[in-house]
């Protein structure tokens, strides 16, 4: 039996993060998953295979936070998108799937997946 989900926006938004993970999950490929809260911005990388995190990267670490004013804008999540598509060569992946983790694809979403882009993942 599933638990009551006190407001519409929580349901609404675990719905979503249901409905994304399941079509992610039929995929081989290493997942960039990512979290926002209202400061700060997550990405990670999670071998589908075994569900082991590879890399994190965040606004909360002084890499790639030096020099922003705020770390809850598209600035910094471009910044994350970066680093984490550095991260990912490093390691010798080339090609993830997108976990937007339930969340909408606009905004700071948008711009971690633009970043990673054209930083040099391909997804």
């Amino acid at each position: 039996m599933r638990a009551k989900i006190g407001s519409a926006k929580k349901a609404s938004w675990a719905a979503r993060r249901a409905r994304v993970a399941r079509k992610v999950a039929s995929s081989d490929r290493v997942q960039l998953t990512v979290f926002r809260s209202a400061k700060h911005m997550y990405a990670q990388l999670v071998d589908a295979a075994t569900g082991r995190t590879i890399g994190t990267v965040s606004t909360r670490s002084k890499a790639v936070s030096d020099g922003l004013a705020s770390t809850g804008n598209v600035e910094a999540a471009k910044r994350v998108g970066k680093a984490v598509a550095d991260l990912a060569r490093s390691k010798q992946i080339e090609r993830v799937v997108f976990n937007r983790n339930g969340f909408l694809y606009h905004g700071r979403v948008k711009a971690v997946a633009d970043a990673a882009r054209e930083a040099g993942l391909q997804f």
